[in-house]
Formats: structure tokens, sequence, C-alpha cells
């Protein structure tokens, strides 16, 4: 399901007015692989994303996309990044912002396929072949494959 059923209620009460929103992109790893689905939407190859539900841990959503979009069982390693993403418009007019919590995963079982409608595409790549990515996703996996230190958290430059 491409818009969860609690940001539709959502939108029917503010219309296309600016929605915070908070998600996750989890980095899934099997080896020297790393998983990518081909987004339905533009047609880039990303790690799999989502919006977390209501109560919903953040770890807990990030294997549930993972298993939902890709059909991979993943364990959630720990937390990468944390970081505000730009104000986006859909072309529907839906204005969001979302706060992403970026997660290394770790490759339990299944073989990725393009699970719901969302991707075109699910597959590996080695982490030396990886295809052009968007935005700032090379960013979110390069700090996903640092082993050291504690998550990164982005921050404002400090006010005079």
């Amino acid at each position: 399901m491409a818009t969860p059923d609690f940001v539709l209620d959502l939108r029917e009460k503010i219309g296309t007015a600016p929605l915070w929103l908070a998600g996750v992109t989890a980095v899934v790893l099997r080896g020297e692989e790393l998983l990518l689905v081909r987004r339905a939407d533009n047609g880039a190859w990303t790690p799999v994303t989502g919006i977390i539900d209501p109560g919903e841990q953040p770890a807990d959503a990030a294997a549930r996309e993972v298993l939902e979009e890709a059909g991979i069982v993943a364990r959630v390693e720990r937390l990468a990044w944390v970081h505000s993403q730009p104000p986006m418009t859909y072309a529907n007019g839906d204005q969001a912002q979302y706060l992403d919590l970026t997660f290394r995963c770790s490759w339990v079982s299944g073989d990725p396929y393009p699970a719901d409608g969302e991707n075109t595409d699910a597959a590996w790549f080695r982490l030396g072949d990886l295809p052009v990515l968007p935005g700032n996703v090379a960013q979110r996996i390069r700090l996903a494959l640092s082993t050291d230190g504690p998550a990164q958290f982005e921050q404002a430059p400090a006010r005079p």
C-alpha cells in the first residue's frame, strides 16, 4: 500500500497542507551486497523506505517495510542516521516533510522481488557496483555501512 490509511484520513481533514511524518530507510546487507528497490513513482533505485505507523516502533517499521516491499526478512542491527528530509510537494499537491531514521539491517532470508505496488524491481547489488542513487541516498548507505561510532544526527548551524 503506497499511502497508509492514517495519512489518507489526515488528508481528508487538512487537504494538501504540509504534513510532518516519521519514516524509515532500511539499508539491508547480505555480505558484500546491498538490497535496493526500483521505485514505481520515479524509477530511482533506493534502499527500502516507508512511513512509521502510529504506535509502531521505528525498528519494527524498518523490518516490516523490507518484508512488505521486497519479500525479505531482515534483522535491524542499529540506528545509523537521524535527519529531516527537505519539504516536498507530490504531483497531487500534497505537501510533506519526513523525519528519516536510517537503519543498518542484515539479511535473514528470502529472495528479493517487488512485493507490493510501490516498486517495479528489487535486487542485490555489489557494494562496489551500485547504480546512480538520488538525493542523499548515498549518504544514508555510507552511514549505515559504517560500523564505528554512534548514530549521526543532523544539526542546524548554531545561531549567533
